[in-house]
């Protein structure tokens, strides 16, 4: 049975949020049941209030007056937004986590992310996201910086760790950071962990 109440809600946690959120549909559990959510989306996405970028994947859409049209949804939030609806954990992928840590100024050309999930592929419009299966030592139970750290370690690769990169990696982290690091990755491949120690010596 379809509730006005429900709709309500639903449309107020929506429309109170910034321009350009996504939403999945366990983003409203905590208000009513799972087939009355499907039906409230299904008529804010009719009335324009939002606009489904794929299947179980709705934006809270940004429009710029200036160039008269909706800004194009984030690759990146859609991915987050993926991840909280499979309860997968995600972290950008080895040359996006150097770019995201500032180690790298190029830009990957494809949206990939690591995760504890299956192996996954994507697509809206002509962007495609994608994500691959990694081992839960490196990315489960770890905060989000410490996860693209050991991604930007693996994009550069064991072989070419040095003294530069060490520093690099060393520059941007706390003290705190540094001994909290340590202790997060002790479980990491041999090499992961001792490039780590290095980094926070």
């Amino acid at each position: 049975m379809y509730n006005d109440t429900y709709h309500e809600k639903i449309r107020e946690r929506i429309t109170t949020s910034k321009r350009g959120t996504i939403f999945v549909i366990s983003d409203f559990t905590d208000i009513s049941p799972t087939p009355t959510i499907k039906k409230v989306l299904s008529r804010l996405v009719e009335d324009k209030t939002i606009r489904r970028v794929m299947r179980g994947i709705y934006e809270y859409p940004n429009y710029n007056a200036f160039l008269d049209e909706y800004v194009a949804p984030s690759p990146h939030e859609i991915a987050k937004a993926l991840g909280r609806n499979f309860g997968w954990t995600i972290v950008p992928y080895q040359d996006a986590a150097l770019n995201m840590l500032g180690l790298s100024t190029q830009v990957p050309a494809s949206w990939t992310y690591a995760t504890n999930g299956p192996y996954k592929e994507y697509a809206y419009g002509n962007v495609t996201i994608q994500f691959k299966h990694t081992s839960n030592k490196d990315i489960t139970n770890l905060s989000a910086k410490f996860a693209l750290i050991i991604q930007a370690l693996k994009a550069i690769g064991r072989d070419k760790i040095d003294g530069d990169v060490i520093k690099k990696f060393s520059d941007i982290l706390t003290p705190d950071e540094k001994e909290s690091l340590i202790e997060e990755t002790k479980r990491s491949s041999a090499w992961i962990s001792g490039t780590i120690k290095q980094i926070c010596a």
